[in-house]
């Protein structure tokens, strides 16, 4: 519960700090969450950060939390799209668990988060028919549009990715040897006692 509450905390001022546009590694927040927090919950991880940063956000703002008609913010289907594809990512992450591979294959599953939120949050905008026709040419025309934003989500989460679940690794060395050291001093003080009496 520690680690959820920690990761939406660090997402949130992330989110609302001053920071080049898409460079949020949401993707890798999300990755981490499904690999490092039980499957029905990792999903909340996410959910939740993007939740409380947009309500802080559209409230700084002066807007409603699903305003439909605001300049700069996403739209209604898009904010659902981009929830789930986040939410869907936790899904991949315990992928990342599987011994020998899962490590190599952190590289690739951040990518597929990068790719399914370009997918998913691109089609949404699409499909609500205000800034592109509702054919073939109006959907790729809105994709081709989006590439320029696509590299920054990409390093967001590649650098995301290794230092979250590096930093997640170190972490738990660090927390096993405290918790080796205060077991044997603990053994010490028992042998101690016994010596004494």
């Amino acid at each position: 519960m520690l680690k959820a509450i920690a990761l939406i905390a660090v997402t949130v001022v992330y989110r609302l700090i001053p920071h080049p546009w898409n460079l949020v590694p949401m993707g890798a927040v999300s990755l981490y969450a499904g690999a490092k927090l039980p499957l029905r919950w990792a999903w909340a991880v996410p959910i939740s950060a993007l939740v409380i940063s947009d309500m802080l956000m559209d409230f700084g703002v002066g807007g409603a939390f699903f305003a439909i008609n605001r300049v700069a913010e996403y739209h209604i289907y898009s904010r659902i799209a981009v929830y789930g594809a986040f939410a869907l990512t936790t899904l991949i992450g315990p992928l990342a668990n599987r011994p020998k591979v899962g490590p190599a294959l952190l590289p690739v599953l951040s990518l597929a988060a990068s790719g399914l939120l370009f997918l998913t949050s691109n089609f949404a905008v699409w499909a609500e028919g205000l800034l592109y026709p509702m054919n073939l040419s109006g959907l790729l025309a809105c994709y081709v549009a989006a590439i320029p934003f696509f590299d920054k989500t990409l390093l967001a989460d590649l650098i995301g990715t290794a230092v979250l679940f590096s930093l997640g690794a170190l972490v738990s060395h660090v927390y096993t040897l405290v918790a080796a050291r205060r077991y044997s001093l603990a053994d010490v003080a028992t042998v101690d006692d016994s010596v004494r009496s």
